[in-house]
């Protein structure tokens, strides 16, 4: 293991680098090093712009992949963000090859992302400090149910634009605590459709959130999958409150399990509406983000 301290930031690799090349960007002010994806990532202060830096090819601590696989995943995800355009996604501002590694450059983005996993000792050591997950389900509804709302959003632009969400949890979640605004920032195992689970039940996505299909080879992976995408972060991160016990159940059980109504922050409407698009059966859910989104604004109307 090789320990690094840019600029005042610390973090570790298996192997030893040269990042003159990230120095010359500007200033590293925060590093995301723990991804079992393969890429380590960096917060840069140029001066004039703050960018978010993410870097394949290096041999990081937690990864499940090598050092070729997160290359080739990182350059195909680059079509994807240059394919779906939205207001609220995370921008790419460039990408390239240096020497051994691939570099893709996105805009920097404020605020805490809703899965902020290598935080989480801090919270443990730290009971006074709140996790932005906890902090965003104590905002009032009307700002949770607008942040809801960007996910709709973003989900059906990915539908229209031929593509399928994959592994789309509340660590892909950025919000802004300051200026309310919710940010998507990572869509990298996005698919073109039609697609399929070709892995079985280790496909890609936590089992916190995953649909039935996700756990099975050759199962169809569409739209319906994103609608219970969906509706299990509205029940888990939205709008739900479970237990650690509860949660875990998920693990054991490979299945999202809703809470009940009384643990929910809104009315009947909504939670019938939301319990539907979790359907196991995938044939009784929404069939698409729209139909889910306009059942969804129906129900809020609902008194």
């Amino acid at each position: 293991m090789v320990n690094y301290n840019l600029d005042g930031v610390c973090f570790s690799l298996k192997d030893e680098h040269d990042f003159s090349w990230l120095k010359s960007l500007g200033t590293v002010f925060t590093v995301f090093s723990q991804s079992d994806s393969g890429n380590i990532s960096f917060g840069v202060n140029s001066g004039h712009e703050k960018w978010f830096v993410k870097v394949a090819g290096l041999r990081t601590l937690e990864s499940i992949r090598t050092t070729t696989e997160a290359i080739d995943s990182l350059k195909s995800a680059i079509a994807i963000y240059e394919d779906i355009k939205h207001q609220n996604l995370i921008e790419l501002i460039k990408h390239y090859q240096y020497e051994d590694i691939y570099i893709a450059i996105y805009k920097w983005v404020e605020g805490d992302c809703l899965f902020d996993y290598w935080n989480f000792e801090k919270y443990h050591s730290n009971p006074q400090k709140i996790a932005p997950a906890e902090r965003f389900k104590q905002l009032p509804v009307t700002q949770r149910i607008k942040s809801a709302d960007t996910l709709f959003s973003l989900l059906d632009k990915v539908s229209k634009s031929g593509y399928v969400a994959v592994d789309f949890y509340d660590g892909s979640i950025i919000y802004d605590f300051s200026n309310d605004v919710t940010t998507i920032c990572d869509i990298d195992f996005f698919r073109k459709k039609p697609t399929i689970n070709d892995i079985g039940e280790e496909y890609w996505g936590t089992k916190r959130l995953k649909a039935p299909e996700e756990y099975i080879f050759n199962a169809v992976i569409d739209e319906a999958t994103n609608v219970y995408t969906l509706g299990a972060l509205l029940f888990s991160n939205y709008f739900g409150t479970f237990t650690e016990s509860q949660v875990q159940l998920r693990y054991s059980q490979n299945q999202f399990i809703p809470c009940s109504f009384e643990k929910w922050d809104l009315n009947k409407a909504c939670y019938d509406v939301v319990l539907k698009a979790v359907e196991l059966d995938r044939t009784k859910r929404y069939q698409s983000i729209e139909d889910f989104h306009m059942a969804w604004n129906l129900a809020l109307q609902t008194t």
